[in-house]
């Protein structure tokens, strides 16, 4: 009898190191995900920017975004507009001022809880809300106004810059001119030489 309680309790103890052993399993892989981090660098000719990606947030946005790094889209792009306490913004344009071939634009997913603070990265787009392709801007202050409301659609954020700030702050000091046909382009050109996903 003795030897029967000492074998279960044995076991109970097993059985209980064994469901703890899971249960710590699961969570480690919930917080680590697949392995990536979801997030970018931008390496420019002033410096490199790391952005974290929101998945959960805007998946459509994030996913988009990623197809055009993967695809080597971004590499010899430029920042063609630079507005001093609003926003760098990049992604579309060459040096020579070509407006590159996009794929076709997504769905806005503004509605998702995040805001134009500094340091945000969220999707340029025309007066139509779902017309985003390429063109992405990091805000250089807190443009909450750019959020989503019932009355107003907004401007999709879908990361954050986690490093390189910076360099941010270096690219909104920049002074800009008129060139082709756009206002607000560096005067020193800002060019993103490569993007590529961390993992």
């Amino acid at each position: 009898m003795n030897i029967k309680k000492s074998t279960l309790r044995r076991s109970g103890m097993i059985l209980g190191i064994i469901i703890v052993i899971v249960v710590v399993t699961m969570i480690f892989s919930s917080l680590s995900g697949s392995g990536t981090k979801n997030e970018v660098l931008i390496q420019t000719n002033m410096g490199n920017i790391t952005v974290q990606l929101y998945p959960s947030k805007a998946p459509i946005t994030v996913q988009n975004f990623e197809n055009y790094v993967k695809a080597g889209f971004y590499n010899g792009t430029v920042f063609h507009r630079v507005m001093k306490g609003f926003v760098i913004q990049g992604g579309g344009y060459t040096i020579n001022g070509t407006l590159k071939q996009t794929n076709p634009p997504i769905k806005l997913e503004s509605d998702n809880g995040l805001s134009n603070i500094k340091y945000t990265i969220a999707m340029a787009r025309t007066n139509d809300p779902n017309s985003a392709t390429s063109q992405f801007f990091i805000n250089t202050a807190d443009n909450t106004y750019l959020d989503y409301s019932t009355s107003n659609p907004g401007y999709a954020v879908f990361g954050k810059v986690v490093s390189g700030m910076n360099i941010v702050d270096e690219i909104e000091n920049i002074p800009v001119t008129t060139k082709y046909g756009m206002q607000n382009w560096p005067v020193q050109n800002v060019v993103i030489e490569k993007m590529s996903m961390i993992n």
